[in-house]
């Protein structure tokens, strides 16, 4: 038998976790001494207290701990369980990474206010194209909403494309339609020179045309596009105009490194 201090050394933990253990019914002392109240423990107790630690630190709270105890949860158990929390932390920290990185590129939007070139904004018409496209609906069109949807369709297409022997005839081509709910449907899509057929597991469309586009080249990661954008919008108004739709995005030039990308941003515009 081990007295309440030197199983907490052999635990790893405090007294007086041991303690609230002890309290909420989760680890009872083998024995409480009759004369002293003192508690010991026995080896065979460590199973249990590794079972209350490991559970806990998967982030349940200790009634449910208790709960899981309860179903003499096996060591096989626990492992799935750990693989499905790493799973939640590891898309928690991605979701946090992504956070960070759009909050950075705002700020150095924010950065370039005043310092904006319009004169690199080009009006243009925009011929209508053939294209091969995947598509996926997009809870909005925050980038955050965005980019984890775009980028797996391009990733598919390729493949697709490939195995279906299409060959692609230009840079890649996004664009977005808005839906009454708020979400956008995305729209991965390269250039090609066939048709239709119907043993295609992606689609071939007549993308159309714009009139009138007013469009500007960003260079960099689509991450920083933001600062792009505005230079955009106060060409748009300066010039009296208004947008009517989202931009479409043409990939100029898309190496390894995402700082080197070169992307044409056209919007169609009209008369205000």
């Amino acid at each position: 038998m081990f007295s309440i201090g030197d199983f907490a050394r052999l635990g790893l933990v405090s007294v007086r976790m041991l303690r609230h253990y002890d309290a909420l019914g989760l680890l009872r002392p083998a024995q409480v001494d009759p004369s002293t109240g003192y508690r010991l423990y026995q080896a065979a107790q460590l199973s249990r207290l590794n079972r209350i630690v490991a559970i806990k630190d998967l982030g349940f709270t200790l009634e449910q701990v208790r709960a899981i105890l309860d179903d003499k949860v096996s060591a096989d158990e626990l492992h799935g369980m750990v693989r499905l929390r790493r799973a939640q932390l590891e898309a928690q920290i991605s979701a946090d990474l992504a956070r960070l990185r759009g909050v950075e590129a705002r700020l150095r939007t924010i950065e370039t206010e005043g310092h904006m070139k319009t004169d690199e904004v080009v009006l243009k018409k925009v011929a209508p194209v053939t294209v091969a496209e995947l598509s996926a609906r997009a809870a909005s069109y925050d980038s955050e909403d965005i980019s984890p949807v775009i980028q797996p369709l391009y990733g598919q297409l390729c493949e697709r494309l490939e195995a279906a022997g299409v060959a692609i005839a230009g840079p890649g081509i996004a664009y977005y339609l808005p839906e009454d709910d708020g979400s956008v449907m995305v729209h991965a899509a390269f250039p090609v020179a066939t048709g239709p057929r119907p043993d295609l597991d992606f689609q071939v469309v007549a993308l159309p045309g714009i009139d009138t586009a007013a469009t500007i080249i960003h260079h960099g990661a689509m991450e920083d596009v933001g600062s792009t954008f505005q230079t955009l919008a106060h060409w748009i108004e300066e010039n009296g105009h208004r947008s009517l739709s989202l931009a479409r995005e043409v990939y100029l030039h898309c190496p390894d490194d995402v700082a080197e990308w070169v992307t044409e941003l056209q919007i169609e515009v009209a008369p205000a």
